[in-house]
């Protein structure tokens, strides 16, 4: 299939509302950005930061890197990602790829939305592994136990055709937590086996490993900041803002828009 054009993907982008008017509500959003300053682990995504944001600072940053709405008496009713941010991130995020690709780095995968980015991280980790570079897993099996998600509590790291995920020991589970990418890392330096030389990821996943010194490119929605703050403060290569929601099939332009940049198509 032909990669969309700039133009052509930011359309595909605000038609689907993975950018543009997206679903989650600016209530949700005021909402996290608040618990993340007041220090709620469950949003900040294992990641500590330099000083203590204020929720008008929060606020201001994810206008400028993700395109929310800056009015803070703005506080109810459909908020915005910026297209063209998506996609500026999207750019450095292939011209990363490519790098890793030249270099043969190695690289791993791993998320915390198994069902909706999975596949577009799946590809993108084909491409590379063609590309000789290796691709890290470790830590599968480890368990972890979570009181902020519904029953069952308990977390298994599982890798699906090479990308992390949690499950509940049946079915993939969203998650939110660094417990796994911290186990992860922590497997590898027990083995006394090399860190991965980049991580694509999100949630807790991107944060953990963006706290361990890993150079990560991130995902993350219009409500969870941390990832952007990350960015920030030079804890995280990039991170991309866009609806992290839809069904897998909704990001195939934005994947083989970035596999056709980095020359991996």
């Amino acid at each position: 299939m032909t990669p969309p054009t700039r133009a052509e993907l930011i359309s595909h982008l605000v038609r689907t509302g993975i950018a543009g008017h997206v679903d989650t509500s600016r209530q949700n959003n005021l909402r996290h950005y608040r618990r993340l300053v007041q220090k709620d682990p469950y949003h900040q995504f294992g990641l500590s930061f330099s000083h203590d944001w204020t929720f008008s600072e929060v606020l201001a940053l994810m206008s400028k890197r993700c395109g929310v709405v800056g009015d803070e008496e703005y506080v109810w009713g459909i908020d915005t990602i910026d297209p063209d941010l998506t996609v500026d991130a999207l750019e450095a995020v292939a011209d990363r790829l490519a790098l890793a690709a030249e270099r043969r780095e190695r690289v791993m995968f791993a998320t915390g939305h198994p069902n909706k980015l999975q596949g577009t991280y799946r590809l993108w980790k084909d491409a590379l592994a063609a590309q000789g570079c290796p691709v890290l897993t470790a830590a599968a099996g480890y368990t972890y136990e979570v009181t902020t998600e519904r029953p069952p509590n308990r977390r298994f790291v599982v890798w699906q055709d090479g990308v992390g995920i949690v499950t509940d020991g049946h079915l993939a589970r969203h998650s939110h937590h660094p417990f796994a990418m911290r186990a992860i890392l922590g497997d590898l330096a027990d083995r006394g086996e090399p860190w991965p030389q980049l991580v694509i990821a999100d949630h807790g996943f991107a944060g953990a490993a963006g706290e361990a010194g890993v150079p990560t490119l991130g995902f993350a929605d219009c409500n969870d900041p941390a990832l952007f703050l990350a960015e920030h403060e030079g804890k995280l290569l990039v991170t991309v803002p866009l609806d992290d929601g839809y069904l897998t099939e909704d990001y195939a332009p934005l994947r083989d828009y970035v596999l056709a940049r980095a020359g991996l198509s």
